[in-house]
């Protein structure tokens, strides 16, 4: 579970992790942001300390982190695989579009 406080003159929030608590600087306005990546850590955790693999609370956070940093590559990998194939897309209709506007060209040369 994550609980929340927020300290507005440091700029800080607080939030229970695997039942400890940790103060962490939160930029203005990414307050959800954090709250939500420590729900999704906290409850990761749990699920990894349920498995008869996991022997402690410290295995199971670093196994949720582990997994999460997996999927965040993996999830990066393919943006850029994909941001290659819509440049390539890109540079294809450009192609196209210039091909058919030749013969326009052409004729007012």
């Amino acid at each position: 579970m994550v609980l929340a406080t927020t300290n507005m003159a440091k700029n800080t929030l607080e939030v229970t992790i695997a039942a400890r608590k940790l103060k962490i600087a939160c930029p203005k306005g990414q307050e959800s942001a954090l709250l939500s990546a420590a729900t999704e850590v906290d409850s990761r955790a749990e699920l990894m300390s349920k498995s008869s693999a996991v022997t402690s609370t410290e295995q199971a956070v670093l196994m949720a982190a582990l997994n999460l940093a997996h999927e965040l590559a993996t999830v990066k990998a393919k943006l850029a695989q994909e941001k290659v194939e819509s440049k390539n897309k890109i540079k294809l209709l450009q192609s196209s579009f210039e091909q058919a506007l030749q013969p326009i060209n052409n004729k007012r040369a």
